[in-house]
């Protein structure tokens, strides 16, 4: 159970430097928005992995709860946002994020964590008081945010390329998206249920199925200097 977060980690690395490649390519500010989401979840990630091969500590769990459970699903909507809706809209939906991000650091980083109260192989927010006191009562704001914005621009985005009959791997990318994004809103739900087994699987399968996903996009491959990259061909539609 330990290292799937490892492997979490390390799939959605490679998947942030592909999409921060694009970025550098084509300087849109949605590749760039995505790569910060990308970047929250390798750190969620590599903190359940930390915290399984060395022990949880205090840090570690902060860092945990604010870029996984808070941070990773907001970013990747906010860069659907970007991509789909006026550059105005999502500047200023933008502001009040990074308003409700700086509350969020504050705190998840001032609010008294109890380890003890996080039992079993797989973390959970049960460290930290659920008033007012701690970062749990933002949480849900930030991943109900997050993941309507990705899997419902993902599912808009598959609808009108089905509707106007083009680009159908186009569809099949999109519905791969919205799928892995539910994944771990799914996992997530039910461990704040009492069965937190499913978590880091779903987090796992979740980006894969994403990048995956983002890969089927053939326009992807459109631009790229990486070393991941080299060998493939430019396409063009």
């Amino acid at each position: 159970m330990g290292l799937i977060p490892l492997f979490s980690a390390l799939v959605s690395l490679a998947f942030a430097a592909a999409v921060f490649d694009q970025y550098m390519a084509r300087r849109k500010p949605y590749q760039l928005v995505w790569t910060a989401g990308l970047l929250c979840f390798v750190i969620s990630t590599a903190m359940e992995f930390m915290a399984w091969a060395f022990g949880l500590s205090t840090p570690v769990y902060r860092l945990w709860y604010l870029f996984g459970a808070v941070f990773a699903a907001a970013y990747l909507g906010m860069g659907t946002l970007y991509l789909l809706t006026p550059r105005r809209v999502a500047n200023i939906v933008m502001v009040f994020l990074l308003l409700a991000s700086v509350l969020a650091i504050f705190r998840a980083w001032t609010a008294p964590a109890d380890l003890e109260q996080v039992t079993g192989p797989v973390l959970s927010g049960k460290g930290f008081p659920s008033g007012l006191a701690g970062p749990r009562l933002l949480t849900p704001f930030f991943n109900v945010f997050g993941t309507l914005a990705l899997v419902g621009g993902a599912l808009y985005s598959a609808f009108v390329f089905w509707r106007r009959r083009l680009y159908p791997h186009r569809v099949v990318s999109n519905i791969l998206i919205a799928a892995g994004a539910i994944l771990p809103a799914l996992g997530g739900s039910l461990a704040r249920l009492g069965s937190p087994g499913y978590l880091y699987v779903s987090e796992f399968l979740g980006v894969v199925i994403i990048f995956i996903g983002f890969l089927r996009s053939r326009e992807v491959f459109g631009l790229y200097r990486l070393p991941l990259s080299q060998g493939l061909r430019r396409v063009r539609e």
